[in-house]
């Protein structure tokens, strides 16, 4: 089972709300940590990963599987790598 983490700008954010509503759509489960209070995770999305905007997607904890923005064709890959039905 993989673990999906989603670092958002909380609910005010359209492309963060869309990523977690596609993410339960296709049956994958998700971690939603709001960057705008947590400081420790503001800096890895910023900093450790770079990335100046949100969403922030990283897939099983690895700085190396992860995507910015709203991507549904990506989510639907992890869908299908993880036999999750759309």
């Amino acid at each position: 089972m993989i673990t999906v983490t989603v670092y958002s700008l909380g609910e005010g954010c359209p492309h963060c709300v869309r990523t977690c509503k596609c993410l339960t759509v296709a049956g994958i489960r998700s971690t939603v940590i709001d960057i705008t209070v947590d400081e420790d995770a503001r800096r890895f999305v910023t900093e450790r990963l770079g990335y100046a905007q949100a969403p922030v997607v990283v897939i099983d904890q690895d700085p190396a599987v992860h995507w910015c923005g709203f991507r549904p064709d990506l989510i639907q890959q992890v869908a299908a790598r993880t036999g999750a039905s759309s």
